[in-house]
C-alpha cells in the first residue's frame, strides 16, 4: 500500500492520499488492492471521526491506467471479482467497485479534495465520498464511453443522487469533459476552493468535533434516505434519536454548549 496510498491520522481525521503522483494516480491493480487496503485500515480504525481523501502531484486521479490492461486480465484469472466483474465480493459490490461505494458505507464522513484532474475511475472514487472540494479549474469527465466501455465502479448509482438524469446520460453517453465549476452547477462538486485538501481538512476537523454517535447516526440516514421510502426513512429517524436522546456523547453536546467549552467526547 506505502507506493499508492498513504494514511496520517490526527485528532480524529484520517488524512488518505493517493501517492501514485508520477502517473497522475492512475488506477493499475497495485492501486485499486491499495485503496482497497486502506478502507478496510479505516474501517478497523480506533477513535476515526472523518476523512479526507486527495492526490498527491499534479491531479486526483487521472482514472484507469490504459497500459495495465494486460496485467489486470492476467490477474484476473487468480483474483475473485477481477476478471469475473459479477461477482459480489464486497457485500453487494465487486472488488473494482468497492473502491468508491467504500467512501460511502465508511461509517464516518468522508471529503473528496479534487484537484487536476478526476476522470473516469477518478470521478467515480471522487463520488464516492460524502461531499467534494474541487478547484475551479479542475477536470472532470466519465470519460469510460471513450475506450468503449460503461462507468462500472458504482458511478451509476452514485450519480443519479447528485444531478439530473438528463446530465447523467448526457455525460455518459458523450464523455465530455467538464471543469469545477460547471460540476458544482450540475451538482458534482460541493465547494470549490483554492486549495481544497487544506478546506476538506478543516471541515473534517470541524466534523471530528461533534458528537461522533451523531455524526454517525447522521450519515446512516442520509445513506438510507435515497435508497428506502418515506415510512422507512421516518421510522430510521425516530429509531437513531431514541438511541441518542440521554446518550453520554449528547449530553457532553447540551453540556459543553452550556459552559461554553470544548466537548470531550468519547468514541
Amino acid at each position: 500500500m506505502k507506493d499508492r496510498v498513504a494514511i496520517d491520522f490526527k485528532d480524529g481525521v484520517a488524512d488518505v492520499r493517493l501517492v501514485r503522483a508520477d502517473k497522475m494516480n492512475a488506477l493499475d491493480p497495485a492501486m485499486f488492492e491499495a485503496i482497497l487496503e486502506a478502507g478496510q485500515r479505516l474501517t478497523e480504525m480506533k477513535g476515526l471521526r472523518a476523512v479526507v481523501l486527495s492526490g498527491e502531484g499534479k491531479a486526483f486521479c487521472a482514472g484507469l491506467d490504459m497500459g495495465s490492461f494486460a496485467a489486470m486480465k492476467e490477474q484476473g484469472d487468480k483474483v475473485p471479482g477481477v476478471r469475473d466483474l459479477t461477482t459480489r465480493t464486497h457485500g453487494i459490490a465487486n472488488r473494482p467497485q468497492q473502491c468508491a461505494w467504500q467512501w460511502r458505507v465508511l461509517p464516518v464522513p468522508v471529503i473528496a479534495a479534487v484537484h487536476g484532474v478526476a476522470f473516469g475511475g477518478g470521478f467515480q472514487i471522487a463520488l464516492g465520498a460524502d461531499m467534494r472540494y474541487a478547484t475551479a479549474d479542475a477536470r472532470f469527465s466519465v470519460m469510460e464511453i471513450k475506450w468503449g466501455l460503461v462507468p462500472d465502479l458504482a458511478g451509476t448509482q452514485l450519480m443519479r443522487h447528485l444531478a439530473r438524469e438528463d446530465i447523467v446520460r448526457e455525460l455518459t453517453y458523450t464523455g465530455r469533459i467538464f471543469n469545477g465549476e460547471e460540476a458544482q452547477r450540475l451538482g458534482f462538486v460541493t465547494r470549490i476552493v483554492a486549495d481544497p485538501r487544506a478546506a476538506a481538512l478543516e471541515a473534517a476537523g470541524e466534523i471530528a468535533a461533534k458528537s461522533p454517535d451523531a455524526v454517525r447516526a447522521a450519515k446512516r440516514l442520509l445513506n438510507l434516505a435515497v435508497a428506502s421510502d418515506a415510512a422507512t426513512g421516518l421510522m430510521a429517524e425516530s429509531v437513531e434519536q431514541q438511541k441518542l436522546i440521554g446518550s453520554p456523547n449528547q449530553l457532553e453536546a447540551v453540556m459543553s454548549n452550556l459552559q461554553k467549552r470544548a466537548a470531550n467526547y468519547r468514541d
